[in-house]
């Protein structure tokens, strides 16, 4: 991958990478990243946004291509959401030369059905959709972000093509499929909090607690809770720093 877009804020405290969730880009963070305290590191994953594609898109693929383009290989603190999450506890692991020293993961997905599974390999499939003007495709980002009414769109979500405008998303990353949250667990090498919003349709709280009785619901919260009240996530934060 030739580039990695990558947003930092703050001068102080501990650093903490920022992982935004599929269709998204690292743009969602900008309501924590205002908040004092922390080095904030928060990176358009590939093939979203301002970063270069991958030829084959895992979690693992995801996860070495974010460690790469580190300006630091830890000690780091890890916020992720949906997807992003799922990269976390990939680089939690350690297998990626990077130190964890705390996760915490906001709505992932951790139960998918046959139907998911289809309708995200035909989202991979299918070639970028191409809008006749910029505000159309602003529009199809919010949508397939799940930010519309949450956020204003992210400049680098979108990308001028031939007749019009596209997302800047490669739809290839829709390919991940579903992750092994178990071994992800199992493998982690530090503390892990597991958190969703009361309302998230994608990540419901009875189904985190299924993996860790600990998971954390966050009350009057959906999907995109880190954007809804940004300030929620810090006491969880806080639980871990050293």
């Amino acid at each position: 991958m030739d580039t990695l877009k990558m947003r930092t804020a703050g001068t102080d405290g501990p650093a903490v990478l920022l992982l935004h969730g599929l269709g998204a880009t690292g743009a969602v963070w900008d309501g924590l990243v205002a908040q004092p305290g922390y080095r904030w590191l928060a990176p358009d994953l590939p093939g979203h946004g301002g970063s270069g594609r991958l030829p084959h898109y895992s979690f693992g693929g995801l996860a070495a291509a974010i460690a790469d383009a580190l300006p630091e290989r830890g000690p780091l603190l890890v916020i992720g959401h949906s997807l992003g999450g799922v990269v976390g506890l990939a680089l939690a692991s350690g297998w990626f030369g990077v130190e964890v020293t705390g996760l915490l993961t906001v709505g992932i997905k951790v139960e998918w059905s046959e139907d998911d599974l289809a309708w995200a390999a035909a989202m991979a499939a299918r070639p970028p959709k191409v809008f006749p003007a910029r505000e159309d495709a602003e529009r199809g980002f919010l949508k397939i972000s799940g930010l519309a009414g949450l956020a204003d769109a992210d400049p680098d979500g979108v990308v001028e093509t031939e007749g019009g405008w596209r997302l800047a998303l490669d739809p290839a990353a829709f390919a991940v499929g579903a992750p092994d949250m178990r071994g992800l667990l199992g493998a982690a090498r530090c503390p892990v909090v597991l958190a969703t919003g009361q309302n998230d349709p994608m990540s419901r709280p009875d189904q985190l607690r299924a993996l860790d009785p600990a998971a954390t619901e966050l009350p009057g919260l959906g999907h995109n809770a880190h954007v809804e009240f940004p300030t929620a996530l810090l006491p969880l934060l806080s639980r871990l720093v050293l």
